[in-house]
């Protein structure tokens, strides 16, 4: 296949449909990774063609759900000077912090940009040297590579009023942490397949042996995902726990070597606070020396005390599988996009927002009067 409507086509779709039926034998449940994987499956209703045996529940991959609310709080703190242009991907401004978010900061006066590339922040770095221009560096290893090529060419080319605040995670850690708690019901994974295409699934591997859990790389259109949960579910069905790749039109094992050097060169490993999960240990990037001249933390001096998330959001348990997003009691209600009290609201990758737009059924309106 080679066009995007042929991986949408209904009768391909059907016949994968139907072999996960007679190939299933008993319950099993899982995890897409990613909230693209995510938007798709409630989009196209991939979860209602399958047996009820088979429960899809929604992981923690979509990164702006996942950014912390401290960096979001430093989001605003550092958008709110007067001498800062701060850029960030579109979707990060409605984002809430503790007081406020990044949209609130704009319509006050601050000088808050939506761009489409950090190479865009650096371009703006070089047209106005007299402020200090931020980019907002969020997502999975997807990102990471553009986002380290913006910081190598900064100090290649000496631009030194250019920074990031720097919100990069990584996902095998979260799988981990996932498979671990003591509430996980996850039992195979459908890993996100662009993440595999810069990194491979080597790091993967070690993961499915140690937790007996198939994991199997996929893309996010419907026969991707069609496929990639028929492959999880005969490795579970035949007793195996092995990675597997259903997206090897664009994924090879080793990913791309060239982004992984350029991603060592510019990132260390570090700890990172993941919004509703806590935090987890080696989940994170962070600017090694001599690139954490450019950390925007340091060059402005943020300091963040305890926060603390809405205790009405139940985001964490959304992204750990034990929870979907109409389960939520303020779902539709009290959180909306328009007023989100998490991150999967506003997120084009988050679950709630997925749900809001494709699942919401409208409550029947109160009887009138005769």
């Amino acid at each position: 296949m080679k066009f995007v409507d042929e991986y949408r086509d209904a009768d391909a779709s059907h016949k994968l449909a139907q072999a996960i039926a007679t190939t299933t034998t008993r319950p099993w449940t899982i995890m897409e990774v990613c909230g693209g994987q995510t938007h798709s499956i409630v989009k196209f209703g991939i979860d209602e063609l399958l047996p009820k045996e088979i429960t899809l529940v929604h992981g923690p991959g979509c990164p702006v759900c996942v950014t912390g609310v401290e960096l979001i709080d430093k989001a605003v703190e550092i958008a709110a000077h007067p001498d800062a242009i701060f850029c960030s991907f579109g979707d990060m401004l409605r984002v809430p912090g503790t007081q406020k978010d990044l949209l609130s900061v704009k319509a006050e006066g601050g000088d808050v940009r939506i761009v489409y590339s950090p190479l865009d922040a650096l371009k703006l770095a070089r047209a106005h040297p007299d402020k200090q221009v931020v980019f907002f560096a969020v997502g999975f290893e997807t990102t990471a590579p553009a986002n380290a090529m913006a910081v190598y060419q900064a100090r290649q080319q000496g631009i030194h009023n250019f920074s990031m605040l720097v919100s990069h995670v990584l996902v095998p850690p979260a799988m981990e942490a996932i498979l671990s708690s003591s509430s996980n019901l996850v039992q195979g994974f459908l890993a996100a397949g662009h993440v595999c295409t810069v990194m491979g699934y080597t790091e993967y591997e070690p993961i499915a042996r140690k937790y007996h859990v198939p994991i199997v790389v996929t893309g996010f259109e419907p026969v991707d995902i069609l496929q990639g949960v028929y492959m999880c579910i005969k490795q579970l069905e035949e007793g195996r726990a092995e990675v597997e790749n259903q997206y090897a039109r664009v994924v090879q094992r080793e990913g791309n070597r060239a982004a992984q050097k350029l991603i060592t060169e510019v990132f260390e490993i570090t700890p990172r606070k993941w919004r509703g999960l806590g935090e987890i240990p080696a989940s994170g990037l962070g600017l090694r020396t001599p690139y954490d001249v450019y950390d925007a933390e340091k060059r402005f001096n943020l300091t963040v005390g305890d926060v603390q998330e809405s205790p009405e959001c139940i985001s964490g348990l959304i992204m750990q599988g034990v929870r979907k997003p109409d389960q939520c009691p303020v779902f539709g209600t009290r959180c909306t996009p328009e007023r989100p009290l998490g991150a999967p609201m506003v997120s084009s990758e988050g679950a709630c927002a997925a749900y809001y737009r494709y699942r919401r059924v409208a409550k029947p309106e109160a009887a009138q009067p005769a």
